[in-house]
């Protein structure tokens, strides 16, 4: 029984909200572009920088506590990869959707949030778990 609580609390405070933010970001993604004057220029790669940020940190969390031998390296290079990956396949998405287009520029602020918002994270977020540091001997 333990082992199935631990499962369902990894699912639901670590996966679920990668996939929900994941999910939220492709339906956003599937609306035709909506025609409304900027609240400031460049919003919209404000908009991208933030929301990949996010999606980077919740994947590097994530990543954390399922993967807690990896190195903070290792963690960092998955987490920024999965988020720049996911970026690209959105902005593909949006090609084929009615008033929307791929931009490049889309593009480089999805990977500059997800570098910014994992490097954030692995720096002034995250602390590996004391157990983890009783087992392997790790110092502060």
């Amino acid at each position: 029984m333990r082992q199935f609580s631990n499962n369902l609390s990894l699912n639901l405070f670590y996966r679920l909200p990668v996939i929900a933010l994941s999910v939220f970001i492709f339906w956003q993604s599937s609306y035709p572009g909506i025609i409304s004057e900027p609240l400031f220029a460049y919003d919209d790669k404000v908009f991208h920088f933030g929301v990949y940020a996010i999606l980077a940190i919740l994947a590097a969390r994530n990543l954390t506590v399922e993967k807690p031998l990896w190195s903070p390296a290792k963690i960092k290079t998955i987490a920024i990869l999965f988020a720049c990956l996911y970026g690209m396949s959105d902005e593909i998405h949006q090609a084929f959707v009615p008033e929307r287009d791929a931009s490049a520029w889309d593009l480089f602020a999805d990977c500059a949030g997800s570098i910014a918002g994992c490097v954030f994270y692995m720096h002034f977020i995250y602390k590996k778990p004391i157990y983890l540091k009783k087992q392997l001997n790790i110092k502060n």
